[in-house]
């Protein structure tokens, strides 16, 4: 019954590893996808400022 109980819990840390893993990864994207954004934004504020220079 020990090496049952054992055997669950340790099944219950891998997965909860798993997901932490997973919210990392998604936090991860969802940085890199916003700093795109951000920098698209300056390009395109660059470009017209560049334009109206011109």
């Amino acid at each position: 019954m020990y090496l049952m109980q054992e055997a669950l819990a340790r099944e219950h840390m891998s997965a909860r590893l798993a997901e932490a893993r997973e919210q990392r990864r998604a936090a991860l994207v969802a940085r890199a996808r916003r700093s795109a954004r951000l920098a698209e934004r300056h390009a395109l504020r660059a470009r017209l400022l560049k334009a109206q220079v011109i």
